[in-house]
């Protein structure tokens, strides 16, 4: 086979920078069980029903998607595992990893339901999960996702470590909230054998009463922290997308940054993210999409005007995106939630 085609025989998606995308982020539903403070309000209006993709056409996009030279598939939301019927979804993905055209499925949680369903993602082929988690005092757990409970987050991590997921921990790096625990944060994850991404917060939605420039910490400053306990060593792993990776000599450990306000990672972007009603953002600090759901839901069991607008959105992917603290306003600020487009 021309190895400049996928395994089906298609063009690879190729952006206007020559990024070739291979990386799918789909949010399955908007809906969460927590109400984290940088994420939504606490009295979220969520989508009617008959606007979201129902699981037939989540199978029939990320088929479609993957048949156009996508290798990695993660699922977020909202909270994933809260979709009814989710692992329907999850078994049907799995013939794509049987077959080599998907070369990785995997989501990202919030940890609250893995207790129930760690073992039957397992069994359709996830091998390692994303668990959102920023601190591990009970009480400001509560606070900060208003509705969640510490217990059943770390009950649900136990379930995922037996049932053999590899499990790394992102936390979203808040000023004056969770800078007393990067320590222990950090310990706790290498006393589990698991590796810890730190995010910067992004100006995303309307979050209420909450200030971003308030909620703030650039990670340069907890890097800095982090270099006066640990001896960092800089690792050259790159994944196309938004981390930045070093290792703790004492430890072995895998320490993440995500830096998309002090450290732009734009050049290498291979990723594009569907939303749970078929919209296609091609960057997430832009507000530029398109829909997807009109030609696969125009078109019922036939692909060609679905690939279309695919290859027409690829097209119009930017370079970068806008995202930018340094003034007292936060411009490039989105509109959208986050659990809109999934993170």
């Amino acid at each position: 086979m021309d190895k400049t085609l996928t395994p089906s025989g298609a063009a690879p998606l190729i952006d206007p920078f020559q990024r070739a995308i291979n990386y799918l982020r789909v949010s399955v539903t908007d809906r969460c069980d927590f109400r984290c403070v940088y994420c939504m309000s606490e009295n979220m209006t969520f989508l009617p029903k008959a606007q979201l993709l129902t699981l037939e056409e989540l199978d029939t996009m990320c088929s479609t998607f993957i048949g156009l030279g996508v290798q990695k598939l993660r699922i977020t939301g909202g909270e994933p595992l809260v979709r009814k019927g989710i692992m329907t979804f999850f078994d049907a993905m799995t013939r794509h990893l049987d077959s080599g055209a998907l070369r990785e499925l995997t989501l990202t949680t919030n940890g609250s339901q893995l207790e129930k369903f760690a073992p039957d993602l397992a069994a359709a082929g996830v091998r390692r999960i994303n668990v959102s988690l920023d601190t591990l005092d009970d009480a400001k757990f509560a606070q900060i996702t208003r509705w969640g409970r510490l217990p059943q987050v770390m009950r649900g991590i136990d379930a995922a470590q037996k049932a053999g997921l590899r499990v790394k921990i992102n936390a979203v790096a808040l000023k004056g909230f969770n800078e007393d625990e990067l320590f222990t944060l950090t310990d706790w994850c290498a006393s589990r054998d698991m590796d810890l991404t730190f995010i910067e917060v992004m100006p995303m939605g309307d979050i209420g009463n909450e200030d971003r420039l308030d909620q703030y910490w650039p990670l340069r400053d907890l890097r800095a922290r982090l270099a006066e306990r640990f001896t960092l060593t800089d690792l050259a792993e790159r994944t196309g997308g938004p981390a930045r990776y070093v290792r703790l000599e004492e430890t072995g450990q895998k320490i993440g940054f995500i830096t998309p306000l002090t450290h732009n990672f734009c050049e290498s972007c291979n990723r594009v993210r569907l939303t749970c009603t078929g919209e296609l953002y091609m960057c997430l600090g832009q507000e530029d999409m398109a829909d997807l759901r009109a030609p696969l839901r125009a078109h019922p069991g036939d692909t060609a005007a679905l690939e279309q607008a695919i290859r027409a959105a690829i097209r119009l992917k930017p370079k970068g995106h806008d995202f930018d603290y340094s003034r007292q306003v936060v411009d490039g600020k989105m509109s959208r939630h986050m659990s809109h487009t999934g993170g």
